[in-house]
């Protein structure tokens, strides 16, 4: 903030304003929470969150399983896209990594469904934190959240920040589900819900492709 002296005799006060930009771990960190929340809304794993709720009715074990799992799950996939980096130009991985976010955006529209064994694969030998740890990790995989992930960690190029907001957003999508259970889930309007999340991963995908021309 500087004064100054007017040609009337007062005094002028001037304020610069200057924008801060957001840091680049918390916009990797926020963008993979809302794309992963948005994307497990009436995916498999959160069907499976169901189950494991309606089945073993032990809320706080299964959200810690699910935890669990999710970290495990998406470190190795976030892993896996900060490899990928390392192997593909970054022409190639500009447009693989735009069209890897426009079929996201396809993927979202389609439904899906779990088939109800998949709840106890272990046959209930490891109790309710055991059977929702494996029963979730490996739902996990090659599912669109995973998918998700590598993508994402590919995007930013954080790994970190990408884990644990993709964790952050499983977490805010099946821990409501867990506690208060099927009437909840019901509720959200799931159609609707995946057209925005269809939206927003076309958009992203858009953006990492013709960013340099849009910016």
């Amino acid at each position: 903030m500087r004064r100054g002296q007017g040609s009337s005799g007062r005094r002028v006060v001037l304020v610069t304003v200057r924008r801060t930009r957001i840091p680049a771990s918390m916009e990797s960190f926020l963008t993979s929470t809302g794309l992963v929340a948005l994307a497990e809304i009436g995916d498999k794993t959160q069907l499976l969150s169901l189950l494991l709720a309606a089945r073993f009715r032990r809320p706080w074990p299964i959200i810690a399983g699910i935890l669990v799992a999710t970290l495990a799950n998406h470190a190795a996939a976030s892993a896996l896209g900060a490899w990928l980096t390392t192997l593909i130009g970054p022409q190639v991985l500009r447009w693989g990594l735009g069209l890897s976010f426009l079929a996201m955006a396809a993927w979202m529209l389609v439904p899906d469904g779990i088939d109800p064994a998949e709840a106890d694969r272990s046959g209930g030998r490891l109790g309710v934190f055991g059977t929702t740890l494996l029963a979730f990790f490996l739902a996990e995989m090659g599912d669109k959240t995973q998918v998700a992930t590598v993508a994402l960690a590919a995007s930013f190029g954080d790994f970190l920040p990408v884990v644990l907001g993709t964790t952050a957003g499983m977490m805010l999508a099946n821990m409501p589900v867990v506690l208060v259970g099927n009437g909840l889930a019901e509720r959200l309007p799931r159609r609707a819900v995946h057209a925005v999340a269809a939206g927003v991963f076309a958009i992203v995908g858009l953006v990492v492709v013709f960013g340099d021309a849009i910016g």
